[in-house]
């Protein structure tokens, strides 16, 4: 593999990138489409959510300069007078000291005052924080156990960092390993369909702006099956777009377009504010009963493509989770049961679960921050 060439760029072509992003563009299109290093481009968007700038270093005055210096002289005396100098004391009670103002000052700084090297540290570490790791420990399995074990070290990584707690990716895994915790979700499968669709002439109005943040209303909606006392049962789900929410649910025995209206009918939001409502082309979606309401509320329809599941994309991904997190493992005895346990899972998909596509926030949280 040859190396990449080194390139510069300028400030003005930084932040038009990191704009691209905060107006919704996703990062992997924007590192492929302008030949980026992710790496690169979280980089610029931190260095701009933080202070607005580039190269803040050289454009300080040098009174700003001056002020950096006092700041950090009087961090330095205010840790001194802060933390004892213990230099008679034994090197544990040196390391014990720093691991435990470590949240409060920079570890060179705690290791300066102590006299103490940051190898030696490193050594001596792992002697004074087996209390530590039994805490983290609970803390990633309580975590863990109360989002239906289907959090990996990403999301753990964020539900922690809500809490001020900061891990790396790397020691939660070696915490989940530790403890046997392993995700539900497996790597991805995709078969080709080669069933017969229905050939409406509905277009594809969506084609595949799945933009998260987006103003229009736009509702997509699919349906699954799940197994009840030895039967088929179906569910079906309705998502805003905008901020990947279940705004309509619905549970049934039977896979047709009554199933489809009842998730329709609790939608919490005026219909006539809906602009498009996308699904694949079942016949529980293509029909007259459907087609009435959608036009009674000025609602335009827009079908998949034939046999593509790509472009219900958000709606695959959700039953995803769906399977993955809900109905893996879980025994249904009747449908009054699984009504009853979907709507808890979906309170919990609005409130609580992280999603990637919305930075690591629940659809609840995302909206709010609209």
């Amino acid at each position: 593999m040859s190396r990449r060439e080194k390139r510069s760029f300028s400030n003005e072509f930084k932040k038009q990138r990191v704009m691209l992003y905060q107006n919704g563009k996703k990062r992997a299109d924007i590192v492929t489409e302008y030949d980026l290093t992710k790496s690169a481009l979280d980089k610029w968007i931190k260095q701009y959510q933080t202070i607005g700038e580039f190269t803040a270093q050289a454009n300080r005055s040098t009174q700003e300069n001056e002020l950096i210096t006092l700041r950090k002289e009087n961090k330095r005396l205010l840790m001194e007078n802060d933390i004892p100098k213990a230099s008679g004391v034994d090197n544990r009670t040196k390391i014990k000291l720093i691991t435990e103002n470590q949240h409060r000052y920079s570890l060179r700084a705690l290791c300066r005052c102590l006299q103490v090297s940051r190898n030696r540290f490193y050594y001596q570490q792992p002697l004074t924080s087996k209390k530590t790791d039994k805490e983290l420990s609970k803390k990633v399995k309580a975590i863990f156990n109360d989002n239906y074990q289907a959090y990996g070290t990403r999301r753990l990584q964020a539900e922690l960092r809500e809490k001020s707690i900061l891990l790396s990716r790397r020691r939660i895994g070696r915490i989940m390993q530790e403890n046997g915790l392993v995700s539900k979700y497996t790597c991805k499968k995709y078969r080709a369909n080669t069933e017969q669709s229905n050939e409406s002439t509905v277009s594809n109005q969506l084609n595949r702006e799945f933009t998260v943040g987006q103003q229009r209303k736009v509702l997509v909606t699919d349906l699954t099956y799940v197994r009840v006392k030895q039967q088929w049962h179906y569910l079906c789900v309705i998502i805003d777009v905008s901020n990947r929410e279940i705004v309509g649910r619905s549970a049934g025995k039977h896979k047709n377009a009554q199933l489809v209206m009842d998730a329709i009918s609790q939608i919490p939001i005026n219909l006539n504010s809906v602009e498009l409502f996308h699904s694949d082309r079942g016949k529980e979606f293509d029909n007259h009963l459907l087609n009435e309401c959608l036009k009674e509320f000025g609602i335009e329809r827009s079908l998949s493509h034939k046999g593509c599941p790509y472009d219900n994309a958000v709606a695959e991904a959700t039953f995803k989770a769906v399977k993955t997190e809900f109905v893996s493992n879980t025994i249904f005895d009747s449908l009054e049961q699984l009504r009853l346990q979907f709507n808890h899972y979906v309170d919990w998909f609005n409130y609580n679960r992280l999603h990637s596509s919305l930075n690591y926030q629940s659809p609840i949280e995302y909206k709010m921050n609209l």
